[in-house]
């Protein structure tokens, strides 16, 4: 696994002078391995929110870079995380999202879990000599939430999810986040790596051309950030989470901010998380990295919960959702090129323009954190 230093260092100059990323840092599957060992199995990342699990036995599984993993809540009503798989021959529990009854069990051999964790039940394991059913139950990760929005951890301390997130929910806070409900999800394969798709969710240089007949040109402003995230606010004064051409459905929400006024936000949690916060609702794009030139974006869209009792709600959304997901699309074409064309044995990084400056920050923040 090798980066070119003096590529490296072009990549990490002043914005002004400074040039993309070798192709490697995209195309190495070594340098991916590092991503997994120091990024996705050392940091906080989204799952999903808690009303998706409203009721005791609801479970959702999840294929992350750190294995299999089931978000399910427990009979006292707490959620819980844990490794999706069986503590005997190690088999896959739970697929998709469902209920199960208040027990786990196991679709191999019959073992068998409580919705906790502990174990129940275990087949002729009566004779196996020093055997503990306490040491046998699920393997736990660590959870945490804010504002609704679901975090797991593969480290067993990990720094606390509020450090991690910063000043985020300070800017967020006139919006109320912790009122949102998601009404809507779909989940996209994208032939590329995952660093290509945050990337490009936060620079609007490429509005213009790739969603000229969609969301049209864009212009943007950078913000300061502390903690584990980076922000840019597209210039808005109507929300922009539906197509232009027609005012949005939904009104902007009560009590914003004069800066959440100004327009859309949008994010990157490291390191693998988007919250777009516009003035009436909010979408993520959740990108799961799945090898070095394979990704998943799941994209979920959110309103206010007041706005999901109107009888025209559907109707209303619908507009919504239509923008989401082919702006989705349209971002994973461009990106599985841009992959591809990375594979050129003659290419070479080129100049960064000023509108890239948090794609220069993501990459840097990846550097920082994985010493490549």
């Amino acid at each position: 696994m090798k980066l070119d230093h003096e590529a490296l260092a072009a990549a990490s100059a002043p914005l002004t002078r400074a040039r993309a990323m070798p192709a490697g840092f995209y195309t190495d599957p070594e340098i991916f391995a590092r991503e997994r060992e120091r990024l996705f199995l050392k940091h906080w990342f989204f799952l999903c929110r808690e009303e998706q699990l409203p009721n005791p036995g609801d479970y959702r599984a999840f294929d992350t870079p750190g294995g299999p993993i089931v978000l399910i809540r427990g009979k006292d009503e707490v959620l819980r995380c844990f490794a999706n798989y069986c503590r005997h021959r190690g088999s896959i529990l739970l697929e998709g999202e469902g209920n199960c009854g208040g027990r786990i069990i196991c679709p191999y051999h019959a073992w068998s879990y409580f919705s906790d964790g502990r174990l129940y039940g275990c087949p002729d394991m009566q004779d196996a000599e020093g055997f503990d059913r306490v040491e046998n139950g699920l393997v736990p990760l660590s959870l945490d939430s804010w504002n609704g929005f679901l975090f797991a951890n593969f480290s067993r301390q990990p720094k606390p999810l509020l450090e991690h997130l910063g000043d985020l929910p300070r800017r967020f806070a006139s919006h109320r986040l912790d009122r949102m409900r998601c009404t809507w999800k779909i989940t996209l394969d994208a032939a590329c790596n995952w660093k290509l798709v945050l990337e490009n969710a936060m620079e609007t240089y490429h509005t213009g051309i790739v969603h000229k007949n969609t969301v049209g040109a864009q212009q943007s402003r950078t913000l300061p950030t502390e903690g584990d995230w980076i922000c840019i606010q597209v210039i808005s004064g109507r929300s922009i989470a539906t197509l232009p051409g027609a005012p949005p459905p939904f009104e902007p929400i009560e009590g914003l901010d004069e800066d959440a006024r100004m327009g859309t936000y949008f994010t990157v949690i490291f390191p693998t998380c988007q919250f777009a916060v516009a003035q009436d609702s909010m979408w993520w794009l959740n990108v799961t990295p799945v090898a070095h030139d394979r990704s998943k974006v799941e994209i979920g869209g959110c309103f206010p919960e007041d706005k999901l009792h109107r009888a025209d709600f559907e109707e209303k959304a619908a507009a919504y959702y239509q923008r989401w997901e082919l702006v989705g699309r349209e971002d994973i074409g461009i990106l599985e090129k841009q992959q591809k064309a990375l594979t050129s044995v003659l290419y070479k990084p080129g100049p960064l323009s000023w509108r890239d400056d948090m794609v220069q920050a993501l990459g840097l923040w990846v550097l920082d954190n994985t010493r490549l």
